[in-house]
């Protein structure tokens, strides 16, 4: 029988989706195939600690701690290891003996900053140790919403019409700041951090007073604040899989079925309040899909994508035309995410999608092995 590959699964960080990522890490690990692989839990805390396999474990929810317990050895604590006889991460225990064989791959499912924008990516390249998703260049483009806007543009797709600025400069001279949003943008317009996800710090502003609320909410979550024109637009999401050849899933849409939800929110994201609806496929037209699924792979190819994204998309109702929203690197995996279930619709079932990004990490991994490291 052919050994287990070892799998560690990243979850957690210092990052407002903090909780989105514990959701996502439990979905994997109810759903892999633990036949195939050994598992290893490692949380990183709100404030930054890395904790050991049982610590870590102890975050999940009490269903996925009994699957975990059978997939995996959950003894001894975490370290990055410098020794040269040895790669990668590895466990060890409480007297700093090796506990456990190396890592195989890991699976870091953190999303938001200190995970998802090209830090841990930057970590497992320096270990040397295959992981799934986007490398260090597409995380950290992919995270910053103002530096994809702009590989977006140069790559030709189209944009909704935005804004940025740093939250010293606001903090310094919030008039002209103003001004210049209600000028260049009007409302209704959005307002976001530039660097996080799950609509963390999102809010939608329809004159003076709530702008102003509204960049003060975002400043909170980032440095940088980035303001997008309110658009009447159907929001529909195509999810990416592969790397140098990658491939688009049907496409999704959320479908508001009242007032109540005005945009959508984090709670809108992860809560079931029945105010909207994902339905994949999207009710548009095959000429329609095919459109999206191009301009999905554009913008992934665009940041120099690997393994995974999920595309966004703005349909606008006056028009009829498509805009590219944003590209997310690390997208949610939870149980209702938008991206596992766009692919379950095409056709591939979440144990398989799994599947497929692990042997998407090897594959990359193998591929970046090819480079010369010396002249």
């Amino acid at each position: 029988m052919a050994r287990k590959r070892r799998v560690g699964i990243i979850f957690g960080g210092r990052s407002g989706e903090h909780e989105v990522s514990i959701r996502s890490a439990a979905a994997i690990i109810e759903a892999i195939d633990r036949k195939k692989y050994e598992l290893l839990p490692i949380a990183i805390s709100k404030e930054g600690k890395w904790l050991s396999p049982s610590k870590s474990g102890s975050l999940l929810p009490e269903r996925t701690q009994q699957l975990l317990s059978s997939a995996t050895n959950t003894a001894g604590a975490v370290a990055i290891l410098g020794d040269p006889s040895r790669q990668g991460l590895v466990s060890f225990d409480s007297d700093g003996r090796f506990a456990s064989e190396k890592l195989d791959v890991v699976f870091p499912v953190l999303h938001g900053p200190f995970g998802e924008d090209g830090t841990i990516q930057g970590l497992l390249e320096m270990a040397d140790i295959p992981y799934s998703g986007c490398g260090v260049l597409a995380s950290s483009c992919g995270m910053d919403k103002v530096t994809m806007k702009s590989l977006f543009v140069q790559a030709g797709l189209p944009i909704c019409k935005y804004l940025w600025f740093l939250r010293t400069h606001w903090q310094a001279a919030p008039d002209p700041i103003v001004r210049k949003v209600v000028r260049e943008l009007g409302f209704p317009c959005f307002v976001k951090p530039a660097n996080l996800g799950s609509s963390v710090g999102v809010s939608r502003a329809t004159d003076k007073t709530s702008l102003l609320n509204s960049i003060e909410l975002a400043a909170q979550y980032d440095r940088k604040v980035i303001v997008e024109e309110g658009l009447d637009a159907r929001e529909i999401e195509c999810a990416i899989l592969g790397n140098d050849s990658p491939r688009a899933s049907l496409p999704g849409e959320y479908v508001v079925h009242d007032d109540v939800a005005k945009f959508l929110d984090y709670a809108e994201k992860y809560s079931n309040t029945g105010h909207v609806q994902f339905v994949v496929p999207a009710p548009i037209s095959r000429s329609l899909t095919s459109q999206i699924q191009r301009l999905a792979i554009r913008a992934f190819q665009s940041v120099d994508g690997a393994g995974l994204a999920r595309v966004d998309f703005f349909l606008r109702r006056d028009n009829g035309k498509l805009v590219v929203n944003e590209l997310n690197t690390m997208p949610g995996l939870t149980e209702v995410s938008g991206y596992p279930k766009m692919w379950a619709a095409s056709g591939l079932a979440f144990p398989d999608l799994l599947d497929q990004l692990i042997e998407l990490a090897f594959e990359r991994h193998s591929e970046k092995s090819l480079n010369k490291t010396s002249i």
